[in-house]
């Protein structure tokens, strides 16, 4: 098995786990934010941590297999003509982007605040759509 395919596998494995931080993250957050008046308490806390810490890592593996894909010869312009490459190598990988950076602002800002905003609700559901949007359900599922 070559490096390409253990990085594949990784970042497939990765992203089971990710699907399951993601949805206790959501659990987290709107348990907070509705169920005890806003304030932070150690899951929360835990949660966002592990969540961005696998967002990182997933993107990390994710750009080591960019570069290797197109270190191989492909070029953007037919990157961008084909609706499937043109998801694979550029809006995932965007998204995938701003939804971790976003991950380290949350992560910041639970850890600084006993209380939690509705800014920061609404920038963990943002991340958390632009992670859906990215993900590849098709090829991982099966659908």
């Amino acid at each position: 098995m070559d490096f390409y395919n253990i990085l594949l596998n990784a970042h497939k494995g990765f992203g089971y786990l990710e699907l399951l931080l993601v949805a206790l993250f959501v659990i987290a957050l709107l348990t907070t934010m509705f169920g005890f008046s806003g304030k932070v308490n150690g899951f929360l806390k835990k949660t966002t941590l592990f969540t961005m810490i696998f967002f990182h890592i997933q993107f990390l593996i994710g750009l080591t297999m960019l570069i290797i894909n197109f270190s191989k010869g492909m070029d953007m312009g037919s990157v961008m003509k084909d609706s499937y490459l043109r998801f694979q190598y550029v809006e995932h990988p965007f998204s995938m982007l701003i939804g971790a950076v976003l991950m380290t602002i949350i992560n910041k800002k639970v850890k600084s605040n006993d209380t939690i905003s509705l800014a920061i609700v609404i920038m963990g559901l943002i991340a958390v759509g632009l992670f859906t949007f990215a993900f590849p359900w098709a090829r991982v599922f099966g659908a």
